[in-house]
């Protein structure tokens, strides 16, 4: 174990040097400032990174992860990291990013035990209850790869339907949230195209008219 974890401060080493070797000034920079202007909100799946998925630098993309990319309105880490994002940031674009095949939504799928994450996921069971008949002629595989679709939608509803979210747009903040679902077999995140970008897209249910950060 010693041994594994040696390793993985030499890997840190060599990438440090290059990079320095590479653009003497990056460490510099980035320690400057942080200037995001994307808020990624993604499973905690090892296979799924994402500055590299999109192709941009350490600095250009704020991350919050969790399995199966959920956004509970009691979760004070993932609203923590919400509210900074968009009130101390200014990101101007968040992403619900979850994948196909996801572990998390097939243990939701399934059923069975699996401890702790049961608790984490029931929503997701839920969401699978309400669209278990309509999913009912598919493959299994189909089924969740669906399900992960229709998990990042509800997570997209999930995050316009906070306060967080709704201030920014009452005080005429530029803020989007989009979903998007990533494939591990070939790389391409897919639109889902169920972005909202303004309080007037929300269910009237869920709209808190006249909403202010006093009250």
């Amino acid at each position: 174990m010693k041994k594994e974890i040696h390793g993985l401060l030499e890997n840190n080493r060599l990438w440090a040097e290059k990079v320095c070797r590479d653009d003497p000034e990056f460490f510099a920079r980035l320690s400057r400032q942080q200037n995001p202007d994307y808020l990624w909100i993604g499973c905690s799946d090892s296979r799924v990174p994402a500055n590299q998925i999109i192709s941009l630098p350490p600095g250009e993309v704020f991350v919050h992860r969790n399995v199966a990319n959920l956004v509970h309105h009691n979760d004070l880490n993932a609203l923590s990291v919400l509210q900074y994002a968009v009130e101390v940031l200014g990101v101007r674009h968040i992403m619900v990013v979850g994948h196909y095949g996801c572990g998390g939504v097939k243990a939701a799928v399934t059923g069975g035990d699996h401890g702790m994450v049961d608790i984490w996921l029931h929503s997701v069971r839920e969401l699978y209850s309400r669209h278990r008949e309509a999913l009912a002629s598919l493959s299994l595989d189909d089924q969740v790869n669906r399900m992960c679709e229709l998990n990042v939608e509800a997570q997209v509803m999930n995050l316009c339907r906070t306060k967080i979210i709704q201030y920014a747009w009452q005080r005429g903040q530029e803020v989007s949230v989009h979903g998007w679902v990533y494939g591990l077999a070939d790389g391409r995140v897919k639109d889902l195209a169920c972005s909202i970008s303004g309080l007037d897209q929300i269910e009237a249910l869920y709209r808190i008219e006249g909403l202010s950060p006093a009250g």
